[in-house]
């Protein structure tokens, strides 16, 4: 099998992402990187800025600007499981030095299990500390939730929490000073497992 790992370009990785993707949404794209096989692309990792500069600063407060979110990975399904890892791996090796964060969507089904087998470091999960739930109001007509307001909503559910996790890129050196720097908890999965109110998992972990 022929298989190859090499930068993609924003505009191919967005459509591939919003086809092939379970959200079926363009991702914000600052760097792709495809997977070929035989020159044609059979998965895609995207990285872009966090959707709220308040990720950002939480995860460094020192140099928010480099904090980046892996924000789409997806690997066609006749590939073998390992591949996601392996194409993760790739695509940070060649990334310049940043703070790497990713959340599993525990509402698809995703508790991270990629990111582990990629030695990202687990941070826990979104409102970990809230001692009310959230909610989110689902629109009509298939909008974000975030235009539910303006468009209407049909439904209230509660939020699902994310999976978080973490890494960082560049030598040795720079990732242990951005390690130091980072402000996202390095927790132990088995002392402290994520919530499991999921679905049964899928192959796509972000």
């Amino acid at each position: 099998m022929n298989l190859t790992v090499a930068p993609m370009a924003a505009r191919d990785a967005r459509e591939l992402a919003e086809k092939r993707h379970y959200m079926h949404r363009k991702p914000v794209v600052s760097h792709a990187v495809g997977l070929y096989r035989d020159e044609q692309p059979i998965g895609v990792i995207t990285f872009g800025a966090p959707a709220s500069r308040h990720v950002q600063i939480g995860a460094c407060r020192a140099w928010p600007d480099i904090v980046i979110e892996l924000n789409r990975l997806w690997v066609s399904d006749d590939m073998p499981h390992n591949t996601e890892t392996w194409f993760i791996a790739r695509a940070l090796r060649d990334m310049p030095p940043r703070i790497v964060v990713s959340y599993a969507d525990t509402a698809a089904g995703h508790i991270g299990y990629v990111y582990r087998a990629a030695n990202f470091r687990y941070a826990g999960w979104t409102d970990m500390d809230r001692k009310t739930p959230r909610w989110d109001y689902l629109p009509a007509g298939g909008a974000h939730t975030r235009d539910a307001f303006r468009h209407g909503y049909v439904e209230k559910v509660r939020r699902k929490p994310k999976v978080r996790y973490w890494t960082t890129t560049g030598d040795r050196a720079q990732r242990r000073v951005l390690a130091a720097n980072c402000g996202w908890l390095d927790l132990d999965w088995k002392q402290l497992p994520p919530p499991i109110e999921h679905r049964k998992a899928t192959r796509c972990e972000t």
